[in-house]
């Protein structure tokens, strides 16, 4: 039986069909559509069915970046970046399916963490896994997303707005860093440090305690409308100290605030970072800095020490964990 799978966002949607077979899932071709061709989804999914030359799938599921309200009888969302309401129950009318599924992009991640490929996970933390343990999925990218993934058959999953949560300063200078955005936006989450504009602020804010100033390249990257993608690699580069030093403070926040995550759910079954920030500063988090902060939170380091650390490097995370959710709602009658 064919599923069918989608990853929503307000630049692109990624669609895919997939095979389940015995409970197994066998990804199949994926395309890309510009989200903002279309006046709505199921347009899009039509016009999918009929380029891939497939027949109508038995179930899908779609994770969008945005909350979902839950209904007894559905889902609705509202994209934030795409004049698109969706509705589990109309769309599932729209393309005469028995069920479709709306899930946070977070909690699509989550879904997908059983079907992943081993090269698809690079370890930061080896940890002592319990197989049977809760799960942590934590990313930064446009926001900060957080789901927390209970065990059981099948794990319950628990999606979060934990990214909007206060930040708490380790030290003195996040201390700074903390008041400098809390006097620009008004409070300091999570969120505001642990995103790509989080890394821009991350920059601001060493600029304006740097007494020589930016550099050249520095300066150029930070008149960008998006100066994250210029200063990731000039970090990655060496470059320039201050984008360095930025990515480098990035990396302790972001570590720091998985460790407060963390020890609030004791997720021995791992902790995945995930979202599209992560995959591209690897050798960044490789460096340590990560992990350092993630464990300095005593007298708690020995706990920390023993969880699994784990970037998800796959792309497909949220088609995967979509279509593992729409195969486990097909229709009892048919599986």
């Amino acid at each position: 039986m064919d599923v069918l799978a989608g990853d929503i966002g307000g630049t692109k949607t990624l669609l895919m069909l997939a095979k389940v077979e015995d409970g197994r899932l066998i990804p199949g071709e994926i395309r890309r559509y510009a989200s903002a061709d279309y006046p709505g989804l199921a347009p899009m999914v039509r016009t999918f069915l009929t380029d891939t030359g497939h027949g109508t799938p038995v179930a899908a599921a779609f994770a969008l970046a945005g909350p979902v309200a839950r209904r007894d009888d559905g889902q609705q969302a509202r994209l934030t970046n795409l004049p698109w309401q969706l509705d589990s129950r109309q769309l599932a009318r729209d393309l005469g399916l028995p069920r479709v599924t709306l899930v946070n992009d977070f909690e699509g991640i989550a879904h997908s963490l059983d079907d992943l490929p081993a090269d698809s996970l690079h370890a930061l933390q080896q940890g002592e896994r319990d197989p049977d343990g809760v799960r942590l999925v934590v990313g930064a990218g446009t926001g900060l997303g957080v789901c927390i993934v209970c065990p059981g058959r099948p794990p319950r999953l628990i999606p979060t707005e934990a990214g909007h949560g206060e930040l708490a300063p380790a030290d003195a200078r996040q201390s700074r860093l903390w008041a400098a955005v809390t006097r620009r936006e008004g409070r300091c989450s999570r969120e505001h440090l642990l995103s790509g504009r989080g890394i821009a602020r991350i920059a601001d804010f060493l600029i304006s305690e740097s007494p020589q100033g930016p550099g050249k390249a520095l300066a150029e990257a930070m008149a960008q409308p998006d100066p994250a993608p210029e200063l990731t690699r000039l970090a990655l580069a060496g470059g320039d100290p201050l984008a360095a030093e930025t990515l480098s403070l990035f990396c302790s926040l972001y570590g720091g605030q998985a460790g407060d995550l963390a020890l609030g759910c004791l997720p021995f079954g791992g902790v995945y970072v995930a979202g599209g920030i992560a995959p591209r500063i690897l050798p960044l988090l490789d460096a340590g800095g990560f992990v350092e902060a993630f464990r300095r939170k005593p007298p708690m380091t020995h706990l920390l020490e023993r969880m699994p650390i784990q970037v998800v490097t796959d792309p497909r995370s949220g088609l995967l964990g979509a279509a593992r959710l729409a195969a486990s709602r097909i229709p009892r009658d048919r599986g």
